[in-house]
Order: C-alpha cells, then sequence, then structure tokens
C-alpha cells in the first residue's frame, strides 16, 4: 500500500513543485515505485517530470481522471517505476465543476459525494501499485489543496524563510488538522521544510529561527538555499544535466530525513 504525501503552503515560491519533483526523482533512483500527482493548474511538477509542455495534457490530465474516476487511463510514464497524473491551466475548473457539474468542456457530468474526497477515492484504484504518491499543491487553500490533504497520512509543510510565509503557516497547519477530521487517513504534519532561504540575508535567518523554535519537533534540520542549479532544473531536467548532482545536494539530506519520519509514523 503506498505512502502519500502532500507538499503544500497557500503561499507561491515556496519550491513545493521543484521538492516534489526531486522527492520522486529520488525515490525513483532507489528503486521504489513512484506516482507523482500534480493538483497544481500552473502545471510546473507536469513539465518538470514530462519535458513536456503542460498544455500537452489537455483532456489528459489528472482534471479528467477525477472526472471520470479512471485513474489508469490518465497515466502519464515517466520511467518503468515513476508515473505522473498530469495538470494543466484547465484544472482551475475544479472547483466548478464539483458544484454544478459541468466541466470546462461544456459537458454536464453531475458529482454526488463529498468534495474533498474525490481525490482520495481516485485513488484507491492504485494504491497497491505503488510505493509512495507524492501531491502538489497549488499556493491557495483551494479544493485542490484540500483534497490532496485528505487522500495523504502525511504533509510535508514547505517554509520559505519570510515573514509572508510565517503568517501562512497557521491557517495551512489548520487546513491540515482539518483534513484529519473529515479524511480517512489521518492526516498529519510529518515535518516543516525551510526553503528557498538566501543566506545573505538577516531577516530570512530571524525566520528560519522562529519556526524552528515554535515548531522544535516538526522542522527538518536540512535547510534548503536557494542555489542556481536548483533553479535551472526547470530547463534542464533531470537528464542530461550536468548540474543535477549540485542541484540534489541538500535535498538528498532532506530526503533521509524524510524517509526516516516515514518509517517511524
Amino acid at each position: 500500500m503506498a505512502i502519500t504525501i502532500t507538499m503544500g503552503i497557500q503561499k507561491g515560491g515556496c519550491g513545493k513543485s521543484t521538492t516534489t519533483g526531486i522527492l520522486a526523482h529520488l525515490l525513483n533512483n532507489d528503486g521504489y515505485r513512484v506516482l507523482a500527482i500534480d493538483m497544481d493548474s500552473q502545471g510546473n511538477l507536469t513539465e518538470l517530470l514530462s519535458g513536456e509542455s503542460s498544455n500537452e495534457f489537455i483532456g489528459k490530465s489528472v482534471l479528467e481522471a477525477m472526472q471520470q474516476n479512471n485513474v489508469k487511463e490518465f497515466l502519464y510514464s515517466v520511467n518503468e517505476n515513476l508515473d505522473l497524473l498530469p495538470a494543466n491551466n484547465f484544472l482551475a475548473t475544479f472547483a466548478r465543476w464539483i458544484y454544478t457539474g459541468k466541466t470546462y468542456t461544456g459537458d454536464m457530468i453531475p458529482f454526488s459525494g463529498s468534495p474533498t474526497l474525490i481525490l482520495d477515492n481516485l485513488l484507491e484504484q492504485v494504491r497497491e501499485d505503488y510505493d509512495f504518491i507524492l501531491i502538489d499543491t497549488p499556493p491557495s487553500l483551494s479544493e485542490q489543496t484540500t483534497n490532496s490533504l485528505c487522500a495523504s497520512e502525511s504533509v510535508v509543510v514547505m517554509y520559505e524563510c519570510s515573514n509572508w510565509c510565517y503568517s501562512a503557516v497557521p491557517n495551512f497547519m489548520d487546513s491540515v488538522e482539518s483534513a484529519k477530521e473529515f479524511g480517512i487517513r489521518g492526516t498529519e504534519v510529518i515535518g516543516i521544510l525551510r526553503t528557498m532561504n538566501d543566506v545573505r540575508r538577516s531577516d530570512a535567518k530571524a525566520f528560519n529561527e522562529i519556526i524552528a523554535e515554535d515548531f522544535p519537533e516538526l522542522v527538518f534540520q536540512t535547510v534548503i538555499t536557494r542555489k542556481a542549479p536548483v533553479g535551472r532544473l526547470s530547463l534542464y531536467g533531470f537528464k542530461e544535466n550536468k548540474e543535477l548532482n549540485k542541484a540534489l545536494e541538500l535535498y538528498i539530506h532532506f530526503y533521509k530525513e524524510l524517509i526516516e519520519r516515514v518509517k517511524n509514523r
């Protein structure tokens, strides 16, 4: 049965897509069977893992998988042990479909049931096919985010070292608690990853320390600093990338911490 982990925070620019993609890559390299799910209409994870424009997946995305309740038909194979449920801009119509039954094509596919358990119910079709399911979320407390949380046992809070991200943490923690209450996965925060850290800025250092004081048992010891090779992953990807080892350097330490916590959960 797959271990399902969501990366999230309702703020942009915190490294959610990059972290999800790197974790999928590292798990895959260690021989795990992985499903990566893009629940962000920007489609950044989709483009990172597939190397294709998210527009190439119109009609072939996680949105259609949920609307048709058929996950296997919409899986994109990255390699033998890594699959992707892609996303594109039309995922932004997810909430409209839930509450009106109208799809972005104008078709009517009435929905009934819990609006927060759509993804969780869909994944029942494939949970036994994977060791890990990783979910990337949008920068909002939206239906995509609540579905992702309710489908997951564990949540990594993506914490960019800034005041606005610090302000976002309490509401996101409340959302995780709501997912635990209304879902069936016992959703819990498995850790807080301090990311996008600029070592030149004293305020970033201060917010690193503040979150560690607030949540000493949750913060990962690894702090992800801003590095050009990480930023260029979206350009070069994971294949034939001469900078890959430099890009993955800090994430490997985080990956080891995460696996240890997952084993001990």
